[in-house]
């Protein structure tokens, strides 16, 4: 027998101690990400514990030799020879109803001033998203509050549609309009703002508007600011997940925004890149797909006998200078059902919400819709196309027929009916009475310039002298040609106010 076979026979007749296997001892260490020798046992997402400092980190990569960590807090004390432990705990986040009003960390850790929060109950960060049986189609509607959404791109309950456009075009405007705009639901949906690598005077601010608004008393502000280890900013999309499934669950609705989530992506570049995995297209790793599919497959509407509840997912994606075909908005535009694409060109054009209605779409469609809606917005998409058409038609000629003129001159006041402020989403009942308005009377006859107006005077005339036609629509949901009548002759009187 050869000296090689004795020394494998006596290497089998050793027996490793399951103490040693739960030990390990930090090889390397550098910007928040541990190489770790030993840990045999050690799963994928465990929490592990690094002696002495008291910080823990998260297992991610499980090697032949080595486990790769994320330092789950400052690395200062971890130095090479650092032993670590194993917990065997999965990485856990508290939920529950405790956490509305708050602002946490993605370790559910409060960062308001305002104590402990009271919890007995933790979800695992990484959770499988529901099965295709235990699904049921989107068809209730999740209103925003804002016109050109609720109208031509709307989103049901249980939908992710993302937001994408470039930095400063009001991208979070929008979901914060939408999270405002609950507060006029009747099945009023709990709220989870995800703020991922946001600037901590931007979070600030977010959390002054919806308190200003009385929105956070139905909302949970997760946090993760540039200055935090990468990980942070990589596991914070995952703890806001977590907290609504709580909810989705338990019967209720939830609506998550993710803002954003490229600079998620970048955060898991950055662990991926020295955790030493290969690097592929825009040095992203492989699983950068699987990545953004697996949070936002967690955003469902549950079939009736899982509940009926649902989480609806509002992504962010911050594009370069409009270039949609990018990595990582092609791949999650490839995930969500749909998207509200944001135009430079639009935003200088002072049209606000800055909303291309050309490349926006909603794969849910007039399913997530009201029938009120359905049926004063059927011509308003159909309107809106052929006056962009004819607009362009028109740059290039001078001469135009009546009708033509006619068209243009009505699409250039459509669009203006349909701005609207920043965070001032308004209720559904009134959405509807404006879009009536554009699309059924001749409101290119109205001055150009008193658009807005007219349209304040129309509101304030049906709530003061036809209040029951707003009552109809918020309870039923639909308009009785009795109160389409009634609206016609209103909009007629306020027109002779114009000169129309």
């Amino acid at each position: 027998m050869d000296i090689i076979e004795q020394f494998k026979r006596q290497l089998e007749g050793i027996q490793i101690s399951p103490e040693i296997e739960e030990v390990g001892e930090v090889v390397e260490i550098k910007d928040g990400v541990a190489k770790i020798s030993g840990l045999r046992g050690v799963e994928n997402f465990e929490i592990i514990q690094f002696d002495g400092s008291g910080v823990q980190g998260l297992v991610l990569n499980l090697e032949e030799y080595e486990v790769g960590a994320i330092i789950l807090g400052s690395d200062k004390e971890i130095k090479e020879g650092t032993i670590v432990k194993r917990t065997k705990k999965v990485f856990s986040v508290p939920v529950g109803e405790n956490l509305l009003g708050r602002v946490v960390d993605p370790l559910g850790r409060p960062l308001d001033g305002k104590g402990e929060i009271k919890t007995d109950q933790f979800f695992p960060l990484e959770r499988k998203g529901p099965s295709v049986i235990e699904r049921q189609p989107v068809t209730k509607p999740m209103h925003t509050g804002i016109k050109m959404i609720d109208s031509l791109i709307p989103i049901g309950r249980g939908q992710r549609e993302l937001i994408i456009g470039d930095r400063g075009l009001g991208k979070t405007a929008i979901a914060l309009d939408a999270i405002i705009n609950q507060k006029n639901e009747k099945d009023r949906p709990k709220c989870i703002y995800v703020a991922c690598g946001q600037k901590k005077s931007k979070v600030k601010r977010t959390i002054a508007v919806l308190e200003k608004a009385g929105a956070m008393e139905y909302t949970t502000i997760v946090c993760a600011f540039p200055d935090d280890p990468a990980g942070f900013i990589y596991l914070s999309p995952f703890a806001g997940a977590s907290i609504g499934e709580y909810f989705r669950d338990n019967k209720q609705d939830a609506l998550i925004v993710y803002d954003d989530l490229t600079k998620q992506a970048w955060a898991w570049r950055e662990i991926s890149l020295i955790l030493r995995r290969p690097p592929g297209r825009e040095a992203y790793p492989g699983d950068v797909f699987f990545l953004h599919s697996r949070l936002l497959e967690r955003a469902a509407m549950l079939s009736s006998e899982m509940g009926g509840g649902s989480l609806t997912a509002l992504p962010i994606i911050e594009t370069q200078a409009g270039d949609i075909s990018g990595y990582i908005p092609t791949n999650v535009i490839s995930i969500t059902d749909g998207q509200i694409f944001l135009d430079a060109t639009l935003f200088k054009k002072e049209q606000k919400p800055a909303i291309n209605v050309g490349t926006s779409v909603s794969r849910v469609g007039s399913s997530a819709q009201i029938k009120a809606v359905k049926k004063v917005a059927g011509r308003l998409k159909l309107d809106l196309a052929q006056f962009q058409e004819l607009e362009r038609f028109s740059e290039f000629t001078e001469e135009l027929d009546p009708q033509t003129k006619k068209t243009i001159e009505k699409g250039k006041r459509m669009t203006i009916l349909l701005r609207q402020n920043d965070l001032e989403p308004m209720p559904i009942e009134k959405e509807v009475i404006v879009i009536f308005t554009g699309v059924n009377s001749d409101i290119e006859e109205v001055a150009i310039d008193k658009i807005k107006d007219f349209e304040k005077d129309v509101l304030s005339t049906v709530e003061i002298e036809k209040p029951e036609i707003l009552k109809e629509i918020r309870e039923t949901g639909d308009m009785s040609d009795k109160s389409k009548d009634a609206l016609l002759e209103i909009i007629k009187k306020v027109k002779l106010n114009y000169g129309a």
